[in-house]
């Protein structure tokens, strides 16, 4: 599979670009950027060209990894998919129903495959727990924490820069984690209710299909020594807690570059790919409106 990269920025820079070039079975063909000099850069770095024209490089790979802000990449995987490139989004999809609707459509329209990348659905411990817990059933609640420290002070973290991060928060940027790993084991979601917190704090309750109820907590502002992730289920099999995660995203991002190849090669949708990606883009956005109005959302 030949496959381009959009995007050079830190997460292209530090993850995506290193992973797309050590990948089995993938050929990395080129890297394009809003800016022709820095897609130059990073393709050196990894013995690839940069293009400055974007409709060239679809035309040469059969695939993208897109390592942008939503606001850019919906657009521009609704172009590639047009194109015919099998598509590695990012979370979240977009930053709006209609944006990731447009890409679930273009993707469903011309036959690509799609992964998106949520980090923990592809962890190496995770996956078998998601499963396991999914196939297990019968929960009756859970919770899910995730205090990152991306604007709090002493942050030394590269995606503080980050403006979409700093104007739509955790919200936006934690909270597809959280729902990724919640989803497939408690099922969809047909209500939520947020509650501000402290900074970019915000406290979700949700309740879901099949009965049970979760509670998430998401920040960008934690402090340093307070920041943490963890997810507990309680049901009638007991308590169980999501594995913490031992690696980085790049074992994770091989593993979905792995599914993207599958799917791609068998035409099975993928249960991380765009339309899972629409589902929690239309979630996150009902907890927008439940922050605004103060009311519960259904979803």
């Amino acid at each position: 599979m030949r496959i381009g990269l959009l995007g050079t920025g830190p997460w292209a820079e530090r993850v995506h670009a290193p992973v797309l070039a050590a990948h089995p079975g993938l050929e990395f063909t080129g890297v394009w950027a809003r800016r022709p000099e820095a897609a130059a850069a990073l393709g050196e770095a990894h013995g690839v060209p940069g293009y400055a024209d974007l409709d060239r490089l679809l035309d040469e790979v059969d695939a993208v990894s897109i390592a942008l802000p939503p606001t850019v990449q919906a657009g521009l995987a609704v172009r590639a998919a047009q194109a015919g490139c099998h598509l590695l989004l990012d979370k979240p999809v977009a930053l709006t129903v209609p944006d990731a609707r447009a890409v679930a459509e273009a993707v469903r329209a011309h036959e690509v495959a799609s992964v998106v990348f949520f980090t923990v659905r592809f962890g190496g411990d995770q996956i078998p727990w998601i499963e396991r817990q999914a196939a297990l059933g019968g929960w009756f609640t859970g919770r899910s924490d995730w205090l990152g420290s991306v604007f709090a002070p002493g942050s030394a973290s590269p995606y503080a820069a980050s403006p979409w991060r700093q104007e739509k928060g955790a919200l936006w940027d934690v909270g597809p984690h959280a729902l990724s790993v919640l989803l497939p084991v408690l099922g969809d979601v047909t209500q939520v209710t947020a509650v501000a917190g402290p900074l970019d704090t915000v406290h979700l309750v949700v309740r879901h299909a099949a009965g049970a109820s979760s509670t998430l907590a998401l920040s960008l502002t934690a402090p340093v020594a307070a920041g943490g992730t963890g997810m507990e289920l309680r049901g009638e099999h007991g308590v169980a807690h999501l594995p913490e995660r031992g690696e980085g995203p790049i074992a994770a991002l091989h593993r979905a570059l792995d599914a993207l190849q599958t799917s791609a090669g068998t035409g099975e949708p993928h249960p991380c790919g765009a339309d899972f990606g629409l589902r929690v883009v239309e979630i996150l956005a009902g907890a927008e409106r439940s922050l605004a109005t103060g009311a519960p959302v259904e979803v």
